[in-house]
């Protein structure tokens, strides 16, 4: 009896102790299926437009297709041929010179722009407007603004320089001067968006450690080196990836502008994906480029990420 009696009791013992943990998975359940119910749209789209597509082009990759019949498996042939492509290194090297000199001036610019219109500046409203304005017009339309003002024969700018007495530039045939052109426009349209980035995190620095540097005897240019810089850390961080992703898959003004001309000077990894894909018809050559392009943008990613010291403080 006494080890019976024992025996109940732990049960009874046990049963209050079971029932709050039931409790709590239960409301962990819900919870779950709460947020998956949140997020389930953003995923279904994601999946849609994304991840499938990316599948589709890595499988398209090792294919050999012109789009019409039944595509060939070559395996690794697409790759083996971009390792001896000199069209496909000349574009590589164009997109790292493109990006390489694009996104510190256009990350300097708008750090110099946003401290600037984050002080008592009259008519703030007015250049914030006027700078982030780019941002709205699309690429192909910046980029027929840009032709006629970069027109080699009669466009804006080589009329000023000739009115100065100087030679106008080829800007349409030659190599450089085409490159440094969509570099120009480049940076004139993504200014604007590093401007609004980097506005937002120097609103969340406290004026106060501006005064006390101010008393401790410090300049502006000892307050922007200690506190502005370091503490648009995060901004920086999220900048810098935004701007090599942009980089890197830049298109539509290249496109318009030069066609990715002359010769191969302005050619850079999308524009030469895009040739193959839809105007020579090599689809898995094009789709193995563009298979390049993710593997670049997500190593140099991964790399920021691990490296980056200031991606978790507050700025």
């Amino acid at each position: 009896m006494t080890t019976a009696t024992a025996r109940g009791s732990e049960a009874r013992a046990s049963a209050p102790a079971t029932a709050p943990r039931a409790a709590r998975r239960t409301a962990r359940l819900k919870e779950s299926l709460v947020g998956w119910a949140f997020v389930s749209p953003n995923l279904i789209l994601l999946s849609v437009f994304l991840f499938i597509p990316i599948l589709w082009a890595v499988q398209l990759s090792f294919q050999e297709t012109k789009g019409f019949g039944s595509p060939e498996w070559v395996g690794l042939d697409n790759y083996v041929t971009m390792v001896g492509d000199p069209t496909f290194w000349r574009s590589l090297i164009n997109t790292l010179v493109f990006t390489i000199v694009t996104v510190p001036i256009e990350m300097g610019l708008g750090l110099g722009l946003a401290v600037l219109l984050n002080s008592l500046l009259p008519a703030r409203g007015v250049w914030r407007t006027a700078i982030v304005l780019p941002m709205v017009i699309s690429g192909v339309a910046s980029g027929m603004i840009a032709v006629i003002l970069f027109y080699q024969s009669n466009g804006l700018f080589n009329k000023i320089l000739t009115a100065a007495g100087l030679s106008p530039v080829g800007w349409q045939s030659e190599g450089i001067p085409a490159l440094i052109s969509v570099m120009v426009v480049s940076i004139w349209l993504r200014t604007g968006f590093n401007m609004v980035i980097y506005l937002a995190g120097l609103q969340g620095v406290s004026p106060e450690l501006y005064e006390a540097a101010r008393i401790d005897g410090a300049d502006r240019w000892q307050q922007f080196r200690s506190i502005t810089v370091p503490l648009v850390g995060p901004s920086t961080f999220f900048l810098l990836i935004m701007n090599v992703i942009a980089s890197f898959q830049v298109f539509d003004v290249i496109f318009v502008m030069t066609g990715g001309g002359p010769g191969d000077a302005t050619s850079v990894l999308v524009t030469y994906a895009y040739r193959n894909g839809f105007q020579i018809r090599e689809q898995g050559y094009g789709a193995a480029i563009g298979v390049v392009i993710l593997l670049i943008t997500l190593a140099f990613t991964f790399i920021q990420w691990k490296t980056s010291r200031t991606r978790d403080q507050v700025g």
